[in-house]
């Protein structure tokens, strides 16, 4: 028999504009408010329960740090495996349960192809010391599915600079399309000891400097990396552990969001009340891959959105805990 989820996980695959998006979203968030108990317990303090929202952006998001303490689970199951944040010494972690791994890599493909081309015409390096170093990051469970499906010289780095970058000078000479997909902080230590002008090597950097270095501006760091590679930009990626979905900018600072993805922001003060695009403040993400968990969350994050399908990241709201994927702020 067919559950209700796996109904709403091939209707995902028809989310293609935003009419899609709004009717799979409320499909979803009828199906959480039942069967979720910590969203219904949420909605009932709230006072939210009984509401019948006419659009996605009616929706009410659950704090981001209900993943850290609560059973985030829509239904009753057993977990493949559990995402969990790297979080920092004497932090709780968040914690995201996945009934599904499958479904999560296929999502992150799916995404990931929109934006660069099928994953078997290319060669993604993947730079990530300290995720790698632990277990359940989902950092590491989506390049390692790339891994696997792109080229064979693909794979992960985790202190063998020389290496990489031997494996760059010589794909650079066969003249490939090669990714070079790594945490911030290792970046600029590769960038600093090994420099390469290879410019059509797509820089990707996950955000990250936690605490290993001096926080510097998004500005600097990408200037810094463009010069020691000769790249004309610096893409990123912007994905966390509570979410199934990712969103990719090209270097101008701007992420566009895959198909199951939506951010708006919201007021300070008043966690319920989204603002206009081109206002900033907090975000809310609206993540519809995140079916048999909860997809309707509010982070610690400051942005501003430009319209349904792009927004940038401004920084960490004001004595927010640092998470590991983080972004450095404009």
């Amino acid at each position: 028999m067919t559950s209700k989820s796996d109904v709403l996980k091939f209707k995902l695959d028809q989310v293609n504009d935003p009419d899609s998006f709004n009717g799979v979203a409320l499909e979803i968030f009828h199906y959480q408010r039942e069967n979720n108990e910590t969203y219904k317990d949420f909605l009932k303090h709230t006072n939210r329960f009984r509401i019948e929202p006419a659009h996605w952006t009616d929706i009410p998001c659950i704090p981001v740090s209900f993943f850290k303490t609560l059973d985030v689970r829509t239904g009753s199951w057993k977990p493949e495996t559990i995402f969990t944040s790297s979080g920092t010494s004497g932090h709780t972690t968040s914690k995201h349960p996945v009934k599904d791994t499958e479904f999560y890599l296929q999502n992150t493909r799916i995404a990931f192809e929109n934006k660069y081309g099928v994953l078997s015409d290319l060669t993604l390096l993947a730079l990530l010391p300290g995720y790698l170093e632990r277990q359940g990051s989902s950092l590491v469970a989506m390049a390692d599915y790339f891994i696997r499906e792109s080229k064979e010289q693909s794979g992960f780095y985790l202190n063998q600079h020389q290496e990489l970058a031997a494996v760059l000078n010589n794909l650079k000479i066969k003249n490939e399309k090669v990714i070079l997909l790594g945490v911030t902080h290792a970046l600029i230590d590769f960038a600093n000891a090994f420099p390469i002008n290879f410019p059509e090597l797509i820089i990707m950097e996950t955000g990250g400097m936690k605490g290993r270095k001096k926080e510097m501006l998004r500005s600097e760091i990408h200037l810094q990396l463009k010069r020691a590679f000769g790249v004309p930009a610096i893409h990123s990626e912007y994905g966390m552990t509570e979410l199934f979905s990712q969103a990719y900018s090209k270097g101008d600072g701007i992420f566009h969001s895959s198909d199951t993805l939506r951010i708006r922001t919201r007021e300070l003060s008043d966690p319920f009340q989204l603002l206009p695009h081109g206002s900033s403040g907090a975000i809310n993400i609206y993540d519809l891959a995140n079916i048999d968990t909860l997809s309707f969350i509010s982070i610690d994050d400051l942005g501003r959105t430009f319209d349904e399908y792009s927004f940038e990241v401004l920084g960490r709201i004001d004595n927010c805990d640092i998470r590991g994927c983080n972004l450095m702020v404009v």
